[in-house]
């Protein structure tokens, strides 16, 4: 099994800027450094030391991307109205009117969108709703107690 799980949205948007990144990030970064270098001397140089941090940062990036894609598995969508990854679920916590309900995205970080927080899979309270369905309680151990959520819906993020 896969370490990492992805929507096929999230999975197609870290494919999209790693083909981005290793081509024309690149390219861009190395004309910076280039034309940086044309100032003269290195050492007192800030646009050839930013240019420099630009392209450590866009490796690393480059790298953890890579890191993801290979060791990722995408999660294609499963019964309507059941909880999955990549999926935008609200809930209500128990005691709670559905006015004060809270939407979430359920998954990897990389599965962000605009507006919505995360919820990992592996935590106590996305475990928890892995496979529920809309309507089910479900309970998880907090670290003040046992809470339980209503799930209010579900659906693509």
């Amino acid at each position: 099994m896969a370490k990492h799980q992805f929507s096929r949205t999230a999975y197609g948007r870290m494919q999209a800027e790693f083909d981005d990144l290793s081509t024309r990030g690149r390219f861009a970064v190395a004309e910076k450094i280039e034309r940086a270098r044309e100032m003269g001397d290195l050492k007192e140089n800030g646009d050839y030391h930013a240019a420099k941090d630009e392209q450590g940062h866009m490796e690393g990036r480059i790298r953890q991307l890579e890191y993801l894609l290979e060791n990722g598995e995408v999660i294609d969508s499963g019964p309507e109205g059941e909880v999955r990854v990549g999926q935008k679920i609200t809930i209500v916590y128990e005691g709670d009117s559905d006015d004060m309900a809270e939407t979430y995205i359920i998954g990897h970080v990389e599965e962000r969108l605009d507006g919505f927080d995360i919820v990992s899979p592996g935590s106590p309270l996305g475990s928890a709703l892995l496979g529920s369905t809309v309507g089910s309680w479900v309970g998880y151990a907090a670290p003040n107690g046992e809470l339980k959520v209503k799930i209010l819906s579900v659906g693509p993020a």
